[in-house]
């Protein structure tokens, strides 16, 4: 695992993006048209799961939100332990700017948001909302537009995402977090401890890990913390080494085996049971409120600035290098299109305002999707022409 799958991991990424859009879309037309009430009637379907003592009964939402997207949670915890052991975050001189733009793009669109949010019948609670970025959205647009631009900034970009969806993890951790059920939360970390542990038995079956994954995440969901903590927490103790002398490691097989179902399967299904909102009774000036304005505003205006703000005086400073090969206006481009939060911002949204608070959760949506349209547009606008300059330049000789 030299190299690892990264460009596999690109390759799945670019392709699961345009299926997003089309999950997305499907969830919009739905929920403002004839089947709006089987959309609702579904997304709030009760299902029921009891095994043993564990018995829960959870909206199909709810369900997708905390069950299923723990396995996405644990899919990038897995790219980020990689990461940092054998990949780009391994690399301060390598890691300096992604991390440094995905700090500056966090703080930005946060402060765009609070900036319109901050008066009456705003909410600021919802800050974190467009600080992050969607992976799959952004590296599917960059793959459309600038196909033969320098690999450099698939890289950035990629980890610059990873980095941002390290900094969501710790906001949801930190502000979504209210009552905790102390036993409950004992009885994951000690399941969590048996994963670190089976880590040295080499030839453990890879059934063990499922259950005790399936273990650590009911203790969690029932210990009142997010379930995307509890899959970053069980993807750091999977260990990176191979098994046997030349075979891939137990974390890439992990990868290569999971990040297809999650990209195909569970994150469309998140986004077709997230994104859908009814235009039915929104008015001009709901259209335009604090909340869908300040998370649309903060995703593609808060984004670009503080992506590329940042990123700009880190390589000014000389704090940092610009991506091998890559021209200014291509890595505003790049920084253009981490406004896409859309995944990652509707989960966060999600969370910040309460589930029955339906005119907060549909401003939310619009505004995710407001905002990562035009940063998809705009971006791939500019990463385009910065296509046709290249290929319009005489060869060299």
């Amino acid at each position: 695992m030299s190299r690892r799958p990264t460009l596999e991991f690109l390759k799945t990424e670019a392709a699961s993006g345009l299926i997003l859009v089309v999950a997305a879309a499907a969830a919009i037309i739905a929920a403002n048209s004839p089947l709006a009430d089987r959309y609702v009637a579904f997304v709030a379907h009760p299902l029921t799961i009891q095994i043993g003592a564990f018995h829960e009964t959870k909206p199909v939402l709810k369900w997708v939100k905390e069950g299923l997207m723990a396995i996405f949670f644990f899919v990038v915890g897995l790219e980020i332990k990689y990461e940092i052991l054998r990949g780009e975050l391994s690399n301060p001189r390598r890691l300096a700017l992604p991390v440094l733009g995905a700090l500056g793009g966090m703080i930005a669109p946060a402060l765009v948001y609070l900036a319109f949010n901050m008066g009456p019948g705003g909410a600021p609670h919802g800050w974190a909302t467009p600080t992050a970025t969607d992976i799959a959205f952004a590296l599917a647009a960059l793959a459309v537009a600038g196909p033969k631009l320098p690999p450099s900034l698939r890289v950035f970009l990629l980890t610059l995402a990873i980095a941002d969806d390290l900094g969501a993890v710790a906001l949801i951790g930190i502000l979504f977090t209210s009552q905790i059920n102390i036993w409950a939360l004992g009885a994951a970390v000690s399941a969590l401890a048996l994963m670190a542990l089976m880590g040295r038995w080499k030839n453990a079956p890879y059934l063990f890990y499922a259950v005790l994954f399936a273990i650590v995440w009911g203790f969690t969901l029932e210990s009142g913390i997010n379930t995307s903590l509890a899959g970053v927490a069980a993807a750091m103790t999977v260990p990176i080494g191979a098994r046997r002398h030349g075979q891939a490691g137990v974390l890439a097989d992990f990868m290569r085996s999971l990040h297809p179902y999650v990209a195909y399967l569970i994150l469309p299904l998140f986004a077709f049971v997230a994104a859908g909102f009814s235009f039915k009774g929104l008015s001009i000036g709901q259209l335009f409120g604090p909340i869908p304005l300040g998370v649309a505003l903060g995703l593609f205006v808060g984004k670009q600035i503080g992506v590329f703000g940042l990123s700009a005086l880190a390589i000014g400073l000389k704090l940092a290098r610009k991506p091998t090969g890559a021209r200014w206006a291509e890595l505003y481009g790049v920084s253009l299109l981490c406004g896409v939060g859309f995944t990652m911002s509707l989960f966060i949204g999600g969370l910040a305002f309460p589930p029955g608070d339906t005119a907060a959760q549909a401003g939310v949506r619009l505004g995710v999707v407001a905002g990562s349209l035009l940063s998809t547009l705009v971006g791939m606008a500019v990463l385009a022409a910065c296509q046709r300059a290249r290929d319009e330049e005489p060869a060299e000789t």
